[in-house]
C-alpha cells in the first residue's frame, strides 16, 4: 500500500525538479527580458513559483524519507493501526461505517480511507474489537463501538490462504 503512495510522492517530486531546473529558468529569464524588475509581474510571480517548489520538493523529500522508514512488522496484529479495516457502529446515526486506516496521501473519506492523522484515525489508534470510542470531529461529537477489526496481517493471511 505504502509502495503507491511513495510512488505517487516520488513522480510528484520528478514534476516538480523538471519545473525548478527547466521550466522556471525560462519563465524568469523570459520575464528578465521585460525590463525594470521591481514592478514586473512575471518575474516577481515565477520567483515565488520557484519558493514553493522549492518548499514542496523539501516536504516531498522528507515525507518520503518518513515512507521509507516504515517497519510494516512493528505495526501491531491485535490493535487498530495502519492499514486495518474496522467496522463501526455510529451509535447516534445508528449504521455500521467501515473505515480503513491510511496514509494522509491515500485519505478518501467518501470512500472509507480515513487519514491515521484525521480526529477520527486518531482515536481508532491502538484500539481493539468491542472498544467504545468518543471521537470529537469538527462536526461535533460522535461515538463508535469497534464491531470488527481486520489488521493488515489480518488481510496478508487471509489472501495468502485464498491463493491456496
Amino acid at each position: 500500500m505504502t509502495e503507491g503512495v511513495k510512488q505517487k510522492l516520488q513522480q510528484e517530486l520528478n514534476d516538480l525538479d523538471e519545473e525548478l531546473h527547466v521550466h522556471l529558468p525560462r519563465e524568469i529569464k523570459r520575464a528578465k527580458e521585460f525590463g525594470d524588475l521591481r514592478e514586473n509581474a512575471e518575474y516577481h510571480a515565477a520567483l515565488a513559483r520557484q519558493q514553493y517548489v522549492q518548499a514542496r520538493m523539501q516536504q516531498l523529500r522528507q515525507r518520503l524519507g518518513e515512507l521509507s522508514s516504515i517497519d510494516l512488522s512493528k505495526i501491531p496484529h491485535d490493535r487498530a493501526a495502519y492499514g486495518s479495516t474496522l467496522v463501526l457502529y455510529d451509535a447516534e446515526r445508528e449504521e455500521e461505517v467501515t473505515y480503513r486506516l491510511v496514509t494522509p496521501e491515500e485519505s478518501d473519506p467518501a470512500a472509507g480511507l480515513i487519514s491515521t492523522t484525521s480526529p477520527v484515525g486518531r482515536s481508532l489508534m491502538g484500539r481493539e474489537e468491542g472498544d467504545e470510542i468518543k471521537v470529537t470531529t469538527p462536526a461535533g461529537t460522535r461515538n463508535f463501538e469497534i464491531k470488527k477489526l481486520t489488521t493488515m496481517h489480518d488481510e496478508a493471511k487471509s489472501n495468502a490462504a485464498s491463493e491456496d
